[in-house]
């Protein structure tokens, strides 16, 4: 179990990276200390630490009771909302609890019964924390999305409000800007505020649903299509003025302005069938914790970061009270891969670590580390200085000794001054030649391991990669990347053959081919005809699998249709066939009556 817990940490979402481990105990010359990294918590679910306030005061239906319409059956106006109801009730709860059973349940606002009265709502979340965005917010809508809304967020918890995005069917109209979309900025561009008409055109209520604010998009400016390239992503997060800040937030806020109109002008003679329906907020991100904790916790009503590098605070904020030898600083991302901590330090401590000072009782418990696994073999005592992981991989040095990297705990009830007892390295083929104690988890793991593995002894490969069958676990190549197509492959992950999930209609390894009846447009497409099995009709041909080319006087997918049929004003404009040839043979009996034509 604790291997699968071990596992799992190297199995984190793309945007968590590295900065999984705060810490090390290591020994040096000068006794044992911590070494510290920048870390931070895993992304999550934040709607289940979410508190919810809806304005204005009596927004919310059912008090007093009234029917509603649907833009389908915008007559038949049998649905009713009433708040002394459980079963008619549509309280603000419902857009964060699971939905059994696929049955949508959902926030409703009144109708507009007062238009031409604005309809106006703000649905405001708040964290009472400071939450880093790590993917999309999806906001699914019931009965068709509004054609004008606002996103806000708040970095001081709703005391100051700024635009984060705005949502409109026209936007010159509603906002007096024009219409962007996020994948067309660029790197200078990519915190910008715009307005978009992706997500408020009416196209059914049942078709979109979903309105979207999009981080991952953002993200691929600098990470690319896929956010493979995270160190990128990672190294303009900490560098670019702002745009860290810009993925922060404490609260969000909705402001909707305009309910869904069917693809219509508002019909006044119907307006119980115009409101805000909100069935869910998936809201993506984690705890910021300014790259001083990888832990974050739910305590009293309200999410705290387990603090490390000495720092305390809920945001790990300000240096503990005996390590306020320089000021706080948050930890860096930079320099690549593992950042740079800025670990509060007491007078006199090296930078980075915490010495041990004469008296290691004054320290307490942050001095002694945790007991490693009972399984963990004792090795004699490094000589090598600081250890390997601390010396060479951090600073793209080989370490003085392979056996240099060591994990170790104090003797139990040994004095202030006690003897080192040193455990072998776990074993990471070569991949890794840092390991350490995850005291938390009571593992010993392998710490950022190269040539594309994972794993708690680097024994995996990566996501996005395979094993080489013809290679040795300790083989730099042992880890091959799987290639697959883009268009044609459902993600960039394979299976141990190397074969990629493909597409409908596409196949081969890579995804990049498509199956018989296909034919490759950026993507596999159903033939639309072919020699075999869908001809084109009354004498059209197929061209490239993908349409007919029709004669004259015929149309449809397979030329199936006459244009006189489908439609007079062809059968009058666009003469048929045989209508074509008997008009040239009069013409031509005409003439030789004539004396004008000698045939």
């Amino acid at each position: 179990m604790l291997y699968l817990v071990a596992l799992l940490l190297h199995c984190l979402p793309l945007v968590m990276g590295q900065y999984d481990i705060c810490k090390s105990w290591v020994t040096t010359d000068d006794g044992p200390s911590w070494e510290f990294y920048a870390c931070q918590p895993k992304a999550m679910r934040m709607k289940g630490y979410v508190t919810v306030r809806v304005d204005p005061a009596g927004i919310t239906c059912g008090d007093p009771p009234e029917r509603f319409c649907t833009h389908e059956n915008p007559y038949l106006c049998s649905d009713e909302c009433d708040a002394s109801n459980p079963d008619l009730a549509h309280p603000p709860k419902l857009m964060f609890d699971s939905e059994d059973d696929g049955l949508a349940t959902y926030w409703q606002s009144v109708t507009w019964r007062r238009y031409p009265e604005p309809l106006l709502a703000n649905i405001t979340l708040s964290w009472n924390k400071s939450i880093e965005l790590t993917d999309d917010i999806v906001i699914t809508f019931e009965y068709g999305r509004p054609t004008i809304m606002m996103l806000e967020k708040s970095l001081d918890n709703g005391r100051t409000w700024h635009p984060y995005q705005y949502y409109a069917d026209d936007c010159m109209e509603a906002f007096s800007m024009p219409a962007r979309r996020v994948r067309d900025l660029s790197t200078t561009s990519a915190n910008r505020v715009l307005c978009t008409e992706e997500y408020s055109r009416w196209a059914g209520s049942k078709k979109e649903k979903t309105v979207r604010f999009e981080v991952r998009d953002r993200f691929a400016i600098f990470a690319g299509p896929e956010l493979k390239n995270m160190d990128n992503l990672y190294t303009r997060l900490e560098s670019a003025k702002g745009l860290k800040d810009f993925f922060t937030v404490t609260d969000l806020r909705m402001r909707l302005l305009r309910p869904a109109l069917g693809g219509t002008y508002v019909q006044r003679e119907n307006l119980y069938k115009y409101f805000y329906a909100v069935s869910n907020i998936e809201v993506t991100g984690r705890c910021k914790c300014n790259l001083h904790a990888n832990l974050c916790t739910f305590k009293e009503g309200s999410l705290q970061c387990e603090c490390e590098h000495n720092t305390t605070g809920q945001d790990c904020g300000k240096c503990k009270k005996n390590f306020r030898s320089r000021s706080w600083r948050a930890g860096s991302y930079l320099p690549l891969p593992n950042g740079s901590p800025n670990a509060c330090a007491a007078a006199g401590s090296a930078f980075g670590t915490v010495e041990r000072p004469p008296n290691a009782a004054a320290l307490g418990p942050t001095l002694k580390p945790p007991d490693p696994p009972e399984n963990v073999r004792a090795a004699p005592k490094s000589k090598a200085g600081r250890t390997a992981h601390s010396a060479g991989k951090r600073h793209g040095k080989k370490p003085a000794s392979s056996k240099s990297s060591k994990l170790i705990r104090l003797k139990p009830d040994s004095g202030p001054v006690a003897p080192i007892e040193t455990y072998k390295d776990c074993e990471c083929y070569g991949h890794s030649n840092r390991c350490s104690y995850i005291d938390f988890l009571n593992v010993v793991t392998c710490v950022s391991c190269k040539h594309n593995t994972r794993g708690q002894h680097c024994q995996h490969c990566r996501l996005g990669f395979y094993r080489n069958s013809s290679a040795e676990l300790d083989d730099e190549n042992v880890c091959i990347e799987c290639n697959c197509n883009q268009i044609g492959s459902l993600h960039d992950r394979c299976n141990e053959t190397g074969y990629c999930e493909c597409k409908e209609g596409a196949t081969g390894p890579k995804c990049d081919d498509c199956l018989p009846n296909y034919y490759w447009r950026q993507g596999c497409y159903p033939n639309v005809c072919d020699d075999e099995l869908l001809l084109c009709q009354n004498g059209g041909t197929c061209y490239q699998n993908q349409r007919c080319i029709c004669p004259v006087g015929f149309k449809g997918v397979l030329c199936q249709q006459s244009r006189c049929e489908a439609d007079k004003k062809d059968c009058d404009g666009v003469p048929s066939t045989h209508s074509s040839v008997s008009a040239i043979l009069l013409g031509v009996l005409a003439l030789q009556l004539c004396g004008w034509v000698d045939l």
